[in-house]
């Protein structure tokens, strides 16, 4: 039996799939919290949460994202500090300052900010 003939069996066995997500955001997009008071660049996604579960759990449960939506690594600053954040999708917006991101890590990976996003060093491309 080839491998299509088998998912349309496991569909129509009533086997649920996955909800497919698509990322709203890219490596190099200068993006905000929706809710707290920081932005970074975007230097990984993940299509859904891959983080330790020990993480997943210390978000307070009544504002605790779903797991199946894109997560965005980020090189992120605020008022006081930079850092790395893990972020879900429902909680980005664009950040349409055109500002840079003060991030000590920015330069390792990226180039220049064109028109509000950084572009990835040749090196670091697929």
């Amino acid at each position: 039996m080839n491998r299509a003939h088998q998912t349309l069996d496991l569909a129509a066995a009533g086997v649920p799939f996955p909800a497919i997500s698509h990322a709203r955001f890219n490596v190099g997009d200068v993006v905000r919290h929706r809710v707290f008071d920081f932005r970074g660049v975007i230097f990984d996604v993940d299509p859904v949460f891959a983080n330790s579960e020990e993480w997943y759990q210390s978000i307070p449960e009544d504002v605790r994202p779903p797991r199946d939506q894109p997560f965005y690594h980020l090189l992120a600053e605020n008022a006081e500090s930079s850092y790395v954040a893990y972020v879900s999708q429902q909680n980005l917006l664009p950040d349409d300052s055109d500002e840079p991101v003060d991030h000590p890590a920015i330069s390792g990976l990226f180039d220049e900010l064109v028109d509000g996003r950084y572009q990835l060093k040749r090196e670091h491309r697929h």
